[in-house]
């Protein structure tokens, strides 16, 4: 008896991968159990297997689904003009749409140690992309004398650790709403890198 008495595999696959996000960044991914998921979702441990095939291609196929999501999100940005305003732009992005996923975030940040070798370098090819995408701005931004940086690399992780960051604090309905706290990011983000 795999399935529980009802279920549909369009229904029970996504409960399971939003009950295993909860959990991992909950608890941490090495303290979850197969079974605890299970529970979570109301099947039978050994259902979780027709939908994964262990819990470490769960926690990979969270994570790049949320990759593919930034990436594909970040693509569909209307580019603006000048490295200035698409530095802020990617600025905004960033914080606006990581707010809304903070289980997502905290996995993809905080369980890397504990993907296997293959799927750590799946992921950081992914990561790396993104990463790209602002190191481009700030090439683009030094070569116009826009920007004043020592090391445009060492930049773009700074900048994305200071941004990613927001979400170890960030509450909802809390002082600020996410809007100022973009606005107020940015203005920092543009102070690091003036000329």
């Amino acid at each position: 008896m795999a399935r529980k008495t009802g279920s549909k595999s369009e229904i029970t696959g996504p409960r399971i991968r939003e009950a295993a996000l909860s959990l991992f960044a909950q608890q941490g991914y090495a303290a979850v159990s197969m079974r605890q998921i299970a529970r979570a979702v109301g099947v039978q441990a050994g259902a979780l297997y027709l939908y994964t095939s262990d819990k470490q291609s769960l926690l990979f196929d969270l994570m790049r689904d949320h990759m593919d999501g930034l990436l594909a999100a970040s693509a569909a940005e209307p580019k603006a003009a000048t490295p200035l305003d698409r530095l802020q732009q990617f600025t905004r992005f960033h914080i606006l749409y990581h707010l809304e996923r903070p289980d997502a975030v905290f996995v993809s940040y905080m369980e890397l140690r504990n993907l296997n070798p293959e799927n750590f370098a799946a992921i950081e090819g992914l990561r790396r992309q993104y990463e790209q995408t602002l190191e481009a701005i700030l090439k683009d931004g030094l070569a116009e004398g826009v920007f004043r940086l020592p090391d445009t690399k060492l930049a773009t992780l700074a900048l994305i650790a200071m941004l990613t960051g927001v979400n170890t604090w960030y509450r909802q309905g809390g002082r600020l709403g996410p809007d100022k706290i973009a606005s107020i990011y940015w203005d920092m983000v543009r102070k690091a890198v003036a000329a």
